[in-house]
């Protein structure tokens, strides 16, 4: 399926009439296409955006899909994306976007419209997080790992309703040794197990961290710019594996598990998400 990774944002740079200029940057994701575009601010809307993807499209096709990292743009791009007849997917996981955007922002000081404004071309503000449902966590939680090895044979047999293994972060993608540690949280969520499974469907997961305070807790990165405080906790014993669990995430270039369980009979397991920090 032919997908377009899309951005659409100010960018530190001004026409000559001193107006902010936004700009559309288009790649695919193996960075085979790309391609983008400036607006004046001011001038910013869906019709634009409509007409530049049909333009940038004259050298490929249309997608099929689009993907959108930047909340700030998404309503916009979505709009576009309904009177062209294509899905906009909101999602964190566009790699080859955010490196093209890196890229980009290292010629702006070099153009003569840029405005030395402090720019990153990746910030996103993330929302203050918010706690998790009562009705939605589980009997019991624990951190665990397995061998990144493990994770293709640990599904090859088992009926688990959801399993979320994007290609992007299949271990052989991140070229990990099948020996790499990969660190997660498992959760035995008794008989709201599948509620929140469909839940946590609902939300998007991105990454799970530690996070040092008083109390101490885990944070799950959710959607676009959204967070949840799954646990908090002051226990001693705790506190040392969130920290290995935490520590672990480096070696594995941040990859984790988040996985869901009625119990821990090692019979039945509900959903199963691989994820990664720094997304």
């Amino acid at each position: 399926m032919a997908i377009w990774q899309v951005d659409l944002f100010r960018r530190p740079l001004q026409d000559e009439r001193k107006r902010p200029l936004w700009e559309l940057v288009i790649c695919s994701p193996d960075k085979t296409f790309a391609a983008y575009g400036f607006c004046p601010q001011d001038s910013v809307n869906s019709d634009w955006v409509v007409q530049q993807l049909r333009e940038l499209a004259s050298a490929s096709q249309l997608p099929e899909a689009i993907e959108v990292f930047r909340p700030q743009c998404l309503s916009l791009l979505q709009l576009a994306g309904d009177r062209l007849n294509i899905p906009v997917v909101p999602t964190r996981l566009t790699p080859a976007l955010k490196q093209y955007l890196q890229e980009r922002s290292q010629l702006y000081p070099t153009l003569p419209q840029y405005t030395r404004e402090a720019y990153d071309p990746l910030a996103i503000e993330l929302s203050p997080p918010v706690p998790i449902p009562d009705t939605l966590w589980g009997d019991r939680w624990r951190f665990a790992f397995m061998s990144a090895g493990d994770i293709d044979p640990f599904f090859r047999d088992k009926p688990i309703p959801v399993v979320d293994i994007p290609p992007a972060l299949h271990p052989t993608t991140l070229n990990l040794a099948s020996t790499t540690t990969i660190p997660g949280l498992v959760l035995d969520g008794g008989r709201q197990s599948m509620r929140l499974v469909h839940w946590l469907q609902q939300q998007r997961p991105v990454s799970l961290n530690y996070v040092a305070g008083a109390p101490d807790g885990l944070i799950l990165d959710v959607g676009l710019c959204d967070r949840i405080i799954l646990t908090t906790f002051d226990d001693d014993e705790v506190r040392a594996a969130a920290v290995t669990y935490q520590e672990r995430l480096t070696a594995s270039h941040g990859l984790h598990f988040l996985l869901i369980q009625p119990d821990d009979s090692g019979m039945t397991y509900s959903g199963f998400w691989l994820l990664q920090t720094g997304g």
